[in-house]
């Protein structure tokens, strides 16, 4: 069974509900058939990274609103995230342009390690306060998880994976996904949001009854044959 999740590494509640999610999964008795793909959605295709500001900065100048406001709209995504698990240092978020850190897990995807690599950009962004623009800490990352740096740094050091996001981009928008994370179980059912981790397990166990009826074996009433072997 397939779940495809779009999100955006700067984006607080992607992580929160990647958590949640990963609650449900723990909780549900067909994990083991489920396979997770990232897709990748950019929340800010524009931006240019400014390690010189802050994400309350960042967040004032982008909404509009005062420089309190946006500390006080950040300090109440943080406290959600601790209320998950997770530890948010949104003081030292280095607002950056997510589209490299994207490619880089495209590339994780090819050799296994895409899960891994999106939750160490996850923990380096909102936890670590590193930038995920910058080449050396994707390297960094990249090793962290066991990937070849080596071959990363070829890849990125062209045009590798470019076309990945914006077909993943392309995508979002053909399925008609208007905010992230987004969740899509089987190309049937969607989640949008970091919802409860009781909604992703019903909805994980309700694609999953369907998963296995469709993919059931055949019911063969056996009879007079010949195998490939020739024996008949």
């Amino acid at each position: 069974m397939k779940i495809e999740i779009w999100s955006d590494i700067m984006c607080p509640f992607c992580y929160i509900g990647k958590r949640r999610f990963e609650q449900a999964l723990e909780n549900f008795e067909g994990k083991e058939n489920v396979e997770i793909e990232w897709r990748s959605y950019l929340l800010s295709p524009e931006m240019v990274t400014d390690p010189t500001k802050n994400l309350h900065q960042f967040l004032a100048e982008h909404k509009g609103i005062s420089l309190e406001e946006a500390t006080e709209m950040n300090n109440y995504v943080a406290k959600m995230a601790a209320e998950t698990g997770l530890e948010y240092n949104l003081d030292k978020a280095i607002p950056a342009n997510s589209f490299n850190a994207h490619r880089m897990l495209h590339f994780a995807a090819e050799h296994g390690k895409q899960n891994e690599a999106k939750e160490a950009l996850f923990k380096a962004y909102f936890t670590d306060g590193k930038n995920i623009d910058d080449a050396a800490t994707l390297t960094e990352i990249a090793a962290s998880v066991g990937l070849d740096t080596d071959l990363l740094g070829k890849a990125m050091g062209g045009e590798a994976y470019f076309q990945d996001v914006v077909m993943d981009i392309q995508e979002a928008r053909n399925i008609g996904v208007r905010g992230v994370p987004f969740f899509v179980f089987n190309r049937k059912y969607a989640i949008s949001g970091a919802q409860e981790a009781e909604a992703f397990l019903d909805v994980l166990q309700k694609s999953y009854g369907e998963w296995r009826q469709a993919n059931a074996p055949l019911d063969v009433i056996e009879g007079d044959s010949c195998g490939v072997d020739g024996e008949c």
